[in-house]
This record gives C-alpha cells, structure tokens and sequence, in this order.
C-alpha cells in the first residue's frame, strides 16, 4: 500500500462519541498505510500516535468529519479550498449531511481503503453584500444564506427581485436563500419545501412576514436573487458561520455559485429512504410491488 495517501480527519472534540469513533477510523486507517491528518487542535484530544496536525486538506483524497451538520459544514469549509470530497459520520441528531453512522465505521474504513466511494456534487450559492457606503463583501453557503433582522424590537423591511424585476416587499423577522441541500435545514423549519439534491433550483423563504403572500418561491438556478435593505439592521449569515452586519440601503445578491461541493457517498440509498429514516416519517402499511 503506497504510503502516500492521506485523508483529512475534522473531529467535534466535545462530543466524547466521537472521539472515540474518530479513534478507530484513525487506527484503521493507519493499518492500512493511509495517513492521517487533524484540523485544528484535534490531534491532543485524540491521543494516537502517528498522526499529524494539518491547516487544510491539500493533498488530501477526503475530509472525514465525525460531528453533526455543523461539524459537517466546518469540515466543507476546509475542503472547499482543494476540491476535496467530505465524509461525514453522524455524531450529532438529525445529521441529513452525514453519509455514515458510527456503528458503520468498520464499512467506512474499508470503503476508504479500497477507494470505494462515490462524489455528488451539491449546489452552493455565492454571495455578495453591498452596503450603501464602503467596500462589498462576499462569501458563500452549502445551505443557505439568512437575511434576519438583528433587534427584537423591530421587523426587517426587505424588497425582494428576481432576474431584476422587484417580486415583493416584506416586513419580517427575515429571509432566506437556500438551496436544495438547504431546504431539509433552516428553510425546512421556516416552512420551505423539501426539494431532493438532484433538483436544479434555488429557494426563496421569508421568515414569520406580515403579509397575505409569504410563502416559499422556488426559482431557477440561473436567476438573480436581490433583496435590498429597506430598514434594518440585519446580520446575513451563510450557512451559520461567515457573518456580515449591515444597514438600510444595503443589497445582498445571490446567484449559484460555479463551484459545486463535493460530498462523499458511500451507500446509494435513495433520498426517499433517507428522508424517512431522518424524519422518522411514518410509512406503515406501505407494501412493495
């Protein structure tokens, strides 16, 4: 086995579940001749010989991530910058971006071993915030990009358009921009629709708005979505994690972002399936022809 190869490890360390999963997938791993490197301070908490600390995944065949959702979008903000595929094992709850449960780390090993694992490419958004004054800002999301309004004392004025033509003006706690990977997360619990990753769209979802038409829009992913500023202030956050404050007069763009993300599929288990065993959704008295 060339001793060449090597797989980034991205660990949610206060979980002790997942230490202890990350353990064996690491000494498997090494086994095998496959090195094994750390984000961050991980390698302490860890305690296994052989492996190394490392800033990001260059060179890497896989981030494996051992963690909830969360963990999961940490570890594809590392592996974004080289194109890296991300495996998540679900140590978290719901975990609809994990691929892998602990019980199945065994499975997982042997599928990196022998590089048996599939790569789904996942829409991603590119952001861009233009304050009426100063320099923009951008960044991008996985999930969804979520204009909200950051004082309890007053709703977010938000006009929104698409492809350039103005679609409605909210008063609201917020909005947001996901897409299909998105829409089982923050959009699934503002009362968006559950749109399967293969479908080619871009979600638009206000949050708790006073007006008759505030339902969820699915648009093309080829359009432009603008939602400008009325009266806020507002707090944009992509996926939760790269956060921008601004103020009235501001505009937010989002288009699909060129590069797609790439995660690791070890099982070929229908999104159906998968949406059932998540949710827990009853399908008693369903019978097989």
């Amino acid at each position: 086995m060339s001793n060449d190869r090597k797989v980034l490890f991205v660990v949610h360390a206060a979980r002790p579940n997942a230490l202890d999963v990350a353990r064996e997938a690491a000494r498997g791993l090494i086994k095998n001749g496959i090195k094994v490197l750390v984000a961050e301070t991980d390698v302490a908490n860890l305690g296994i010989d052989g492996i190394e600390h490392a800033t990001n995944a260059a060179g890497c065949e896989l981030v494996i991530v051992f963690g909830g959702d969360g963990t999961i979008l940490r570890g594809v903000e590392i592996a974004r910058e080289h194109n890296v595929p991300v495996l998540g094992v679900n140590l978290g709850h719901v975990g609809f971006l994990a691929e892998a449960e602990p019980e199945e780390i065994k499975t997982v090993i042997e599928v990196v071993v022998n590089k048996a694992w599939t790569v789904e490419s996942r829409t991603a958004l590119a952001i861009t915030v233009q304050p009426e004054t100063g320099d923009s800002w951008t960044t991008w999301a996985l999930n969804e990009v979520v204009i909200e309004r950051q004082s309890n004392e007053n709703m977010a004025n938000l006009l929104v358009s698409i492809d350039g033509h103005p679609l409605s003006q909210w008063n609201c706690d917020g909005l947001l921009c996901a897409t299909p990977t998105g829409s089982t997360a923050y959009a699934f619990s503002a009362g968006g629709p559950v749109v399967w990753p293969e479908v080619e769209a871009l979600l638009v979802v206000p949050v708790s708005a006073h007006a008759l038409f505030n339902r969820p829009i699915v648009v093309s992913p080829k359009s432009l979505i603008e939602v400008q500023v009325i009266s806020g202030p507002v707090i944009v956050s992509a996926d939760g994690r790269r956060n921008k404050n601004v103020t009235d007069g501001a505009q937010v763009k989002v288009v699909r972002h060129p590069d797609s993300v790439q995660l690791a599929r070890i099982h070929q288990t229908p999104f159906t399936q998968r949406l059932v065993a998540k949710f827990e959704l009853p399908i008693h008295g369903w019978r097989a022809k």
